[in-house]
């Protein structure tokens, strides 16, 4: 609550003016049954019709005052509304993303997105809603008892009883609901969370015929829903009944008693009628008071759950060196005189919630220039390990250091400069080809691109396309193959012209004669440049200068291709798994 004030601070005039007019909007209407009585004691008992047109053209008047009024105060609550909601969109989407990994996986995406649309939307409708209502309806309510008093003291008595007596029947109706619709929100949750997890995995569900069991269980969560709301629909059906009875049996109070006075001679037959209507007004504005209750409740629900996010903080701090203050050695042939790309000295890693390590007590080196393989088998912490190095996540113990310099030491955005990342899911964006590229750098020209396109071996399926840079590239690069995509993705890695060059299995969808061409292209046009190649292929690896081999997150053992197969037979049952005795014999000697 106090975060959402601090966005209102910035719409203080438009909210104090937007409930000011409301205010001035309900001040004219209680005019209106005092104007309706005067009509019915002067101008109808009389037959007076100019008296009648007058008064009639008053009402008109006060309408119209009320609408000019309406529209003011629905503009700056809209106002303030929407503005805070557009800040409160911004910021949640800005703290979103400084998280780190972990912090994003602890939450989970379907959350995160769920927070930032239909949550920050409640919120957002909550404060027009209140800005509008919460003082006009009171008012209202308040202002029509007094009203009455001027009227009649005595029949002003029902309102008096009527009054606090609704309060109670209304107010004890919606303490008892308001838990219940949070019970409803966080089943609705989990009803988009079934529906979202489905649409993202509509071809796994069809490939392994699960349509009907999918069925079932978003059924069965859907009913759960129904089951809820129909529950708090029927406590809340109790509401409109009982505050009718309430009304309509002080009306026939307000008449009876209203009836005495007027054959004592003590009020009019049309302050009777104002007395009725200002009883129906109190009785419009109540229902009003209950519905923006509920609808209060519901938003600040959804805004603690928006601040729960705001309090999530990343486990990653950023540093102090910049790009300008990091070591930038030039490359130097000689491994033993060149301060190491990547050092991991002692390192482990466990994700959160996590039972086990993913990484143990790590260590390597890897030099200016040089080529890293790295492979094991599924889960033994190939990409965790690459992961350590751009800080997606930070080291358990043990340092992770990039030229010589502690990770932690720089910060964010400068260490992640030197570095180029082509992750095992390659994500394109909608938009054409050369922005797509400029992802990798802002400035890069037409010509870098192109270059970075040769070496990634995307350069000839683009031209064939016919439309060059211009390409458009759907959502998810969904009009494009899945190679096609991988490719791109590393061009767009080379654009950066990195330091690090770091491939995450991102050549899984190449052919091998595809693979080996990408990976002599790189290695020929990245002079000076780490590369680090994780892969469950033996072929892409074998000709790399160091590689690594891991084992459910320990390093089974390092060195190149020849000298693995000779006495690592780990690597060696890898090997003869995808090449033939002949060739692993071959490149043993």
């Amino acid at each position: 609550m106090k975060r959402l004030l601090g966005y209102l601070k910035s719409y203080k005039k438009e909210s104090i003016l937007g409930p000011l007019f409301k205010m001035l909007e309900a001040s004219f209407e209680l005019f209106v049954p005092l104007v309706v009585a005067s009509m019915v004691d002067v101008g109808i008992s009389q037959k007076d019709g100019n008296y009648v047109l007058k008064m009639g053209g008053l009402l008109v008047l006060l309408g119209l005052i009320g609408l000019a009024c309406s529209l003011t105060a629905q503009y700056f609550a809209a106002k303030a509304a929407t503005g805070t909601g557009t800040a409160l969109r911004d910021d949640l989407f800005r703290h979103i993303g400084g998280l780190s990994y972990t912090e994003i996986d602890t939450i989970g995406t379907s959350t995160l997105i769920t927070r930032m649309t239909s949550d920050i939307n409640q919120v957002q409708n909550g404060v027009n809603m209140t800005l509008r209502l919460l003082l006009r309806s009171p008012f209202v309510v308040f202002g029509a008892m007094v009203m009455a008093f001027t009227v009649d003291v005595k029949t002003a008595m029902v309102f008096v009883v009527t009054i606090p007596l609704l309060c109670v029947v209304v107010f004890g109706i919606l303490l008892f609901s308001m838990p219940l619709y949070q019970k409803v929100q966080k089943q609705l949750d989990k009803v988009l969370l079934t529906t979202r997890e489905n649409l993202m995995g509509v071809r796994v569900i069809r490939a392994f015929n699960r349509q009907d069991d999918e069925i079932e269980k978003f059924t069965e969560e859907n009913g759960l829903l129904v089951k809820f709301q129909v529950f708090v629909g029927k406590i809340s059906a109790l509401l409109n009944p009982i505050t009718y009875i309430l009304i309509n049996l002080a009306v026939v109070a307000v008449i009876w008693i209203g009836a005495k006075q007027v054959n004592s001679g003590v009020i009019s037959q049309g302050k009777v009628i104002a007395l009725v209507n200002y009883m129906s007004q109190i009785l419009v504005e109540l229902i009003k008071m209950a519905n923006l209750v509920i609808l209060i409740s519901k938003a600040m629900a959804c805004m603690k759950r928006v601040d729960s996010v705001f309090e999530v903080k990343s486990s990653i701090q950023d540093g102090k060196m910049t790009a300008q203050t990091q070591i930038t050695e030039p490359y130097n042939k000689n491994e033993k005189e060149s301060v190491p790309a990547v050092e991991f000295s002692n390192v482990s890693f466990a994700y959160a919630k996590a039972g086990a390590d993913s990484l143990s007590n790590l260590s390597f080196c890897a030099r200016k220039g040089q080529t890293i393989g790295i492979i094991g088998g599924t889960g033994s912490g190939k990409s965790t390990l690459v992961h350590l190095i751009p800080r997606f996540y930070d080291a358990g113990s043990g340092q992770v250091k990039v030229n010589g310099v502690d990770v932690k030491e720089y910060s964010q955005e400068s260490l992640r400069h030197t570095i180029g990342i082509v992750p095992q899911r390659s994500v394109l964006f909608k938009g054409s080809l050369r922005e797509n590229m400029q992802w990798g750098r802002k400035n890069a020209t037409d010509e870098e691109i192109w270059k970075a396109l040769e070496i990634a071996q995307a350069k000839e399926f683009v031209e064939k396309k016919g439309k060059g840079l211009e390409l458009w590239i759907d959502q998810e690069g969904r009009n494009l193959s899945g190679g096609q995509r991988q490719r791109l993705a590393i061009a767009r890695a080379l654009v950066r012209n990195p330091q690090i060059l770091i491939l995450d299995d991102s050549a899984s969808a190449l052919d091998f004669a595809t693979d080996a061409k990408l990976r002599h292209a790189i290695k020929e046009n990245t002079q000076g440049t780490t590369v680090f190649l994780v892969s469950q292929r033996a072929a892409t690896v074998k000709t790399a200068d160091l590689i690594l081999v891991l084992d459910d997150g320990h390093l089974a053992d390092a060195g190149t291709h020849k000298e693995l197969l000779g006495r690592c037979s780990m690597y060696r049952e890898i090997c003869l798994s995808q090449f033939s005795k002949e060739e692993v014999e071959r490149d043993e000697q």
